[in-house]
């Protein structure tokens, strides 16, 4: 079903089905051979939202090889990819923390668990920004695993389409300190308008010396177009195993700016990398590449960190 401005979902439909599956990458990882990340509560997450499909792959009752043929943007390949994002935002905010950043604020937050498992300096505060039903799921799971913050964790339960920034405010964000943001997986998920207006936004409440952590997807809807068709020849493929949700449905087209410029423009000091270098900074080779138009659209995914001015 095509996305509406006001659609609300739930971790096993719709965009929140995407955090469920952002998780399962998660868990794939923490069991790869050449592991990049820790993430214990993946799996128990996962298993709580009760998508059948993805519980079985995340508790390794179902071989993601088996599943799939389809290179990178198939679920080997998602856990790969998902080793190496998720390592990267972890860096960023070890980084930012150890330069003294005591603010954080994790946007989109699904079922990311880095205000649990992070060892955050003593004094850090740790927002999360998503749907209530999202956060009010994910704060119960983990407190019936016994799972305790790291650091000191406020949930501000709102829409990014709505005035989120009044509700990070009033959670306690102040904006004369600087603060390390992380905008993950989430730029498709907004129209094109909404991506600029969230830049807008973070940079209006970022004090000198705020970080910030993103993607950028380089290229023209062309690049778009090719990345829609491996996944939906991936979905395809995970129908047969009881998977029915068509992932493309929930982007959102049109042509977009580029991160990496529009922040430049906007007084931000950048740095992007390509996946596929990231990859080989930490030692991994990504699945063959059925064609060389998925080349292509891996050499346009970039990991951007940026630190306002």
């Amino acid at each position: 079903m095509a996305r509406t401005d006001d659609d609300t979902w739930d971790l096993a439909n719709g965009v929140g089905a995407t955090a469920t599956g952002v998780a399962v990458g998660r868990a794939l990882a923490t069991r790869a051979p050449q592991r990049l990340i820790n993430a214990p509560f993946a799996e128990p997450l996962v298993r709580a939202v009760g998508v059948e499909f993805f519980t079985r792959l995340a508790g390794g009752e179902l071989d993601p090889a088996e599943v799939d043929d389809n290179g990178d943007f198939g679920m080997v390949g998602m856990g790969l990819m998902m080793g190496i994002r998720t390592r990267f935002f972890d860096d960023f905010f070890v980084t930012a923390a150890a330069a003294g950043v005591r603010q954080a604020v994790i946007l989109a937050s699904g079922l990311d668990a880095r205000a649990y498992r992070l060892p955050w300096p003593d004094g850090t505060t740790v927002f999360e920004i998503d749907q209530s039903r999202v956060i009010e799921f994910k704060s119960a799971t983990l407190a019936d695993l016994g799972a305790d913050p790291t650091a000191d964790l406020r949930a501000v339960p709102v829409d990014l389409r709505h005035d989120w920034p009044a509700a990070l405010r009033a959670a306690g964000l102040d904006p004369s300190k600087p603060t390390a943001w992380s905008a993950e997986g989430l730029m498709p998920f907004l129209p094109p308008e909404a991506q600029d207006r969230l830049l807008d936004n973070i940079t209006a409440l970022s004090a000198p010396g705020s970080q910030l952590a993103t993607e950028n997807l380089q290229g023209t809807s062309d690049v778009v177009a090719t990345m829609a068709g491996r996944i939906r020849e991936v979905t395809d493929q995970w129908r047969e195993h009881g998977f029915d949700i068509e992932m493309t449905d929930l982007w959102y087209a049109g042509e977009r700016n580029d991160v990496v410029e529009y922040l430049r423009s906007h007084g931000w000091q950048t740095t992007a990398r390509a996946v596929l270098d990231l990859a080989a900074d930490y030692g991994l080779s990504l699945p063959s590449r059925p064609a060389g138009d998925n080349e292509d659209t891996l050499s346009s995914m970039q990991y951007v960190t940026a630190t306002r001015n």
